[in-house]
């Protein structure tokens, strides 16, 4: 290039990438055609004039949250960095509620149903909520024991409405009851039948996912070790909001949902968009189990499960978005 095609090259590219004009309007302001103005903005990448950098804040990977996306077919994946000195059996990290409630913030719309589940990651989100727009949110799953009621998924979706403005559907209710009969009955209470009435209208939904270990699910720390090892048998991967999932994503021990006071599965797989907040090593493999059920369609996750996810040799997923149920296989053209 010429002193003169630089200048004009240059002056194009201002155009283009800082004041947003269109090729057109560059094309008429210059008196050429706007394949004149493709070739020398292509020419200006070609010799360096312009350099293009994306740029996302240093806690996120691009690259991997890409992958993730792709590799699952997910509407969403956010990988964030592990934390340096996080061990390999380390809980979920704590920046993962904090990029979920950005994400949140952002995907949640003016009169939107919101469902939280049970789980410290969702609790840590909602925790870090700043900005929520109108929205009533309803609670998923009942609380791991009345004792922790008001600081855990009760106190998430009070503070999820108070940021919102928005009506608040809390339940005070165990998720683990001693059978079926004693769950169904507390389905029936006024208040608790009023939440559940509202897991059809939810059309956001954040849930947590645990492994079958103990501290990394809540419904495995809740049984007794003879029912842990009865499911563990069965070949448990996974557990998300009390139901539980084999390394393909089936639902298994299906008579323990029974017992709980949580959202059905074939429900939640009719909420529009369902966000799994989960990451570590410890739990990548329950990721991946959860991520072939069908029930979720974006992800929060870390460096460290979002590495084994990417490069796991295990069955292949279903494309989330297709929301396919394993046990039923997609649908017929």
């Amino acid at each position: 290039m010429g002193p003169a095609e630089l200048m004009q090259a240059a002056a194009m590219a201002r155009r283009f990438y800082l004041e947003g004009k269109s090729k057109i309007q560059i094309a008429d302001e210059f008196g050429v055609s706007r394949f004149k103005v493709a070739r020398v903005l292509e020419t200006a990448l070609e010799r360096d004039l312009v350099r293009i950098e994306i740029r996302v804040p240093a806690e996120l990977d691009a690259e991997r949250s890409d992958a993730l996306r792709s590799r699952y077919g997910l509407r969403h994946a956010v990988v964030v960095e592990s934390p340096s000195d996080a061990a390999e059996d380390a809980a979920d990290p704590e920046n993962l509620g904090e990029v979920a409630a950005d994400l949140l913030g952002e995907l949640v719309t003016e009169g939107d149903v919101l469902g939280l589940a049970w789980g410290r990651s969702t609790i840590h989100m909602a925790t870090a909520l700043h900005r929520l727009p109108p929205c009533t949110v309803v609670q998923l799953t009942g609380v791991y024991d009345a004792g922790t009621a008001e600081r855990g998924s009760v106190e998430a979706v009070r503070r999820a409405a108070a940021v919102s403005g928005g009506e608040a559907h809390p339940i005070y209710a165990p998720m683990l009851l001693p059978d079926a009969a004693t769950a169904a009955a507390l389905r029936g209470q006024t208040s608790i039948a009023a939440a559940f009435e509202y897991f059809d209208k939810v059309t956001v939904a954040a849930v947590s996912i645990g492994s079958w270990e103990p501290g990394v699910s809540t419904v495995h720390d809740m049984l007794g070790e003879e029912e842990r090892a009865h499911y563990a048998s069965l070949g448990v991967a996974a557990e998300m909001s009390a139901h539980l999932f084999d390394a393909e994503g089936r639902r298994i021990g299906r008579d323990l949902g029974e017992r709980c006071i949580t959202v059905e599965a074939d429900r939640l797989r009719r909420v529009p968009e369902v966000i799994a907040i989960a990451g570590g090593r410890r739990k990548a493999a329950a990721i991946g189990a959860v991520l072939r059920s069908g029930l979720v369609t974006s992800l929060v996750t870390d460096t460290a499960a979002a590495d084994y996810l990417l490069h796991e040799t295990g069955p292949g997923p279903w494309p989330a978005l297709e929301r396919v149920d394993p046990d039923e296989g997609p649908a017929a053209p």
